[in-house]
């Protein structure tokens, strides 16, 4: 018998398309800087420098995991996903085959283990984001398209002379056969990410894809360490993309599709405009607009990845705290309609300034009114009048009358909308909008 393909397996998603809420963390030497994660690319910043500053001060002193996993699940997260090494190659864990770690600054600890470990007292399932790129290895092509000395020709050709970007990818696939081994059962391998140069793939000093990571032969290793994994999809692996696409900082208008066909995907979105610790960042999103984020995510068959930047002293900051609060007091009341949830069969169409959410298994319709209406709420179309049986208020299980399927049912009063779409079903809705941040409806179907 011919042995599996590896490279055409897939991880076990019937977890992950339930949960639909995760949690990201960016943290690294970055949150120093306290001025996005990007700050070595963004101000040329060389490792010398880089390091003087932050590798050898860096020591989150305040760092308790225990808070971080209790916060988290508190927002009614199910997984989470830390940056176990990002762009700038630093290392949160022990890692064998790099100096260029945790344990080596004044920190002195593994910092991943005990996070991984009070996730995992929390119930949360385990993702590990590993980027690709680092721009601290010895080597590690220098490129012109994302490396922090890019700018400068002449160093970045004598930063190049004898590296080998194979001997770098020895060492990216080292890693990660560390985090799959010395962690336990990890749910969800995060890889970020391939930039190609459209024309020459093996000219490295340009871009890097698949060739320079090796990605078929770590794709395999990764499924011969741990099949179930997620993987996601930027490895840039010819033909396919994974288990998962990951669209960044945008909404998908639709369903994600591959060739046609409803793939699962994940938005990872920030509550700022930056993913590590940005101090003097003012762009942050609402509580409610996060909610509303979530709420679409799900409406289109996806999961929402929310991120978090802690600082350096190893905190979640205040303002972070607060949406986490926020979410969480939502979906105290609300997370029915998240969880198990998926976008509502084509011939429920959603009434305006309203998001649908649908539990294929306690057959439910769950109506997130965006824009709470004056008196009535119209669902339209014979699929609401034939199959919904009863309706109330998620938050706290308060009906909403309608007009009667039954005939013992209270009518309300005639429509002053001058509508008489006899196929459609009106809710009669209080007129003080509820006092939870996005109201819904739940729909009980026959």
């Amino acid at each position: 018998m011919a042995s599996k393909d590896l490279l055409k397996t897939k991880g076990d998603t019937s977890w992950f398309v339930k949960d639909r809420f995760g949690l990201f963390i960016h943290w690294g030497l970055y949150s120093m800087g306290a001025r996005h994660e990007w700050l070595k690319n963004f101000e040329s910043i060389t490792s010398d420098v880089y390091d003087s500053k932050y590798f050898k001060h860096f020591d989150p002193d305040l760092y308790d995991p225990e808070k971080w996993a209790a916060a988290a699940a508190g927002a009614g997260m199910k997984y989470f996903v830390v940056t176990t090494k990002h762009h700038e190659g630093f290392a949160l864990w022990d890692s064998k085959v790099s100096d260029y770690k945790a344990t080596k600054t004044p920190a002195k600890r593994d910092l991943l283990r005990p996070m991984v470990d009070a996730f995992r007292a929390k119930d949360m399932r385990v993702g590990f984001y590993h980027s690709l790129i680092d721009w601290h290895h010895e080597q590690y092509m220098v490129d012109t398209r994302n490396h922090p000395q890019r700018n400068d020709m002449e160093l970045l050709k004598k930063m190049n002379k004898g590296r080998n970007q194979m001997k770098y990818a020895d060492y990216l696939h080292a890693q990660v056969k560390e985090l799959l081994s010395k962690f336990g059962k990890v749910d969800v391998l995060w890889f970020d990410f391939s930039f190609v140069d459209k024309d020459d793939r093996l000219d490295f000093t340009k871009g890097k894809g698949r060739e320079a990571w090796r990605s078929e032969e770590l794709y395999r290793m990764i499924r011969k360490m741990q099949p179930d994994i997620l993987i996601n999809d930027r490895l840039d692996i010819e033909g396919m993309f994974g288990d998962m696409k990951t669209p960044e900082q945008f909404q998908p208008r639709q369903c994600i599709t591959f060739n046609g066909k409803p793939v699962v995907w994940e938005a990872c979105q920030t509550m700022s405009g930056s993913w590590g610790y940005h101090r003097d960042e003012a762009t942050w999103r609402s509580t409610r607009q996060i909610i509303s984020t979530l709420i679409d995510c799900v409406s289109k068959d996806g999961n929402l990845l929310l991120n978090i930047g802690p600082t350096s002293r190893g905190e979640f900051d205040c303002r972070a705290m607060e949406r986490l609060q926020g979410i969480g007091k939502w979906m105290h009341h609300h997370s029915r309609s998240i969880y198990s949830c998926t976008s509502a069969p084509a011939k429920f169409a959603a009434p305006e300034n309203c998001k649908l959410t649908y539990n294929p298994e306690k057959k439910r319709i769950y109506v997130h009114i965006l824009d709470w209406p004056y008196k009535h709420l119209h669902l339209d179309g014979k699929a609401y009048k034939d199959q919904v049986e009863y309706a109330q208020l998620l938050h706290d299980g308060s009906e909403l009358l309608f007009k009667g399927l039954e005939p013992w049912q209270q009518p309300h009063e005639a429509l002053s909308s001058g509508k008489a779409n006899p196929e459609t079903l009106t809710l009669t809705l209080p007129q003080t909008e509820p006092p939870v941040e996005i109201p819904v409806i739940e729909l009980f179907l026959k």
